[in-house]
């Protein structure tokens, strides 16, 4: 099988035996896969096919056991090579998500099995995704706002029963930009507003307004999903002066066993992710709540090896070798009919 990540650069891997994509790399390093790897800036089309300048890694007859040392020890060779040769794509790009990169991408998708789908992509990239998810009662999913308009976010905020309510840039990432905000600062949230949704040039932002989770100052809990089902979890604690429970933000990792809640809330979306393509996600769920559906470099797989003794790389690319079997067998089957057919 021939692997296409397409990532980040290698050399901003700073912190190797932390890395969700490098694991998955290294796992299909080691059993024989050909990889390749690409960033966004590396795609280009060439008489109308598409390319990618990559960097293939060289074979290796003994694999490092650790991740640092794979990271150290890996030698590659730099190759234009067109993206429909591979047998996979898998989506490792960190956000914001690049809409022309998914434009080279549409040329190749009904050749190449890509994790996740270019359209499942589209849809789920940013916070919007969670909000249009079905949850009349929100039973599931707090209660969101998803608007451009300050003066309608001031009267919801005004209306709101509550205390605490939580505001975020529609487009971010990492907890960057994810603020507590409190009525008892109303003075404070006009101009705040104002910062969050325009821009110098004139140009406007969407900020989502979510009402406060009972429980979030206690973190939350990410649960990576594979094909529509949890494959593992880890608790997410914020740092002593952050809100935020983000890793990336100086949250801290524990053990956690998912609740009944958190298993019907997966049950729950699970059958629409698989339907939008979004094969490898990572959810973040706070008291049973959906907060975020990551989909394009979801993490946590260095995280949850470490606290459970396992390896979640292993789950993923066996999944990934099952789904680009089920894609060969189908084209073959089909060139098979077509041949009976010119025949007759």
């Amino acid at each position: 099988m021939n692997v296409c990540f397409l990532m980040y650069p290698w050399q901003d891997i700073k912190n190797p035996e932390d890395d969700s994509s490098l694991a998955l790399v290294k796992e299909c390093v080691k059993r024989g896969h050909g990889v390749a790897m690409t960033t966004p800036a590396n795609l280009t089309i060439r008489d109308s096919v598409t390319f990618a300048f990559c960097k293939v890694i060289e074979r290796q007859e003994k694999v490092s056991q650790t991740l640092k040392g794979f990271h150290a020890k890996a030698k590659f060779r730099d190759e234009m090579l067109p993206l429909a040769g591979f047998d996979v794509i898998i989506m490792r790009s960190n956000p914001p998500l690049d809409t022309i990169m998914l434009n080279f991408l549409d040329s190749v998708k009904d050749d190449v099995f890509i994790m996740n789908s270019v359209d499942g992509i589209r849809r789920a990239n940013n916070k919007l995704y969670t909000a249009v998810f079905e949850d009349d009662k929100t039973e599931f999913i707090p209660r969101t706002h998803v608007t451009k308009n300050k003066e309608y976010l001031l009267g919801i905020i005004k209306e709101s029963k509550e205390d605490k309510m939580i505001l975020k840039p529609l487009n971010g990432f990492g907890g960057s930009g994810v603020i507590l905000i409190e009525k008892s600062a109303m003075n404070s949230i006009s101009s705040l507003l104002d910062f969050y949704i325009n821009n110098k040039d004139g140009s406007s932002n969407y900020v989502i307004l979510q009402d406060y989770i009972p429980g979030a100052d206690q973190g939350d809990v990410r649960i990576l999903m594979l094909n529509g089902k949890a494959i593992g979890a880890m608790k997410r604690v914020p740092g002593e002066n952050d809100h935020r429970s983000n890793v990336s933000a100086g949250g801290r990792v524990e053990k956690h066993a998912l609740t009944k809640r958190e298993k019907e809330l997966c049950r729950r979306i699970g059958p629409k992710l698989v339907k939008d393509g979004l094969y490898f996600v990572g959810i973040d769920v706070i008291n049973g709540m959906l907060v975020e559906v990551n989909v394009m470099s979801p993490g946590g797989i260095t995280y949850m090896n470490r606290v459970y003794k396992t390896k979640v790389q292993e789950k993923v690319i066996n999944f990934v070798e099952d789904m680009v079997i089920a894609k060969v067998s189908r084209l073959d089957r089909r060139a098979q009919l077509r041949k009976h057919v010119d025949e007759a």
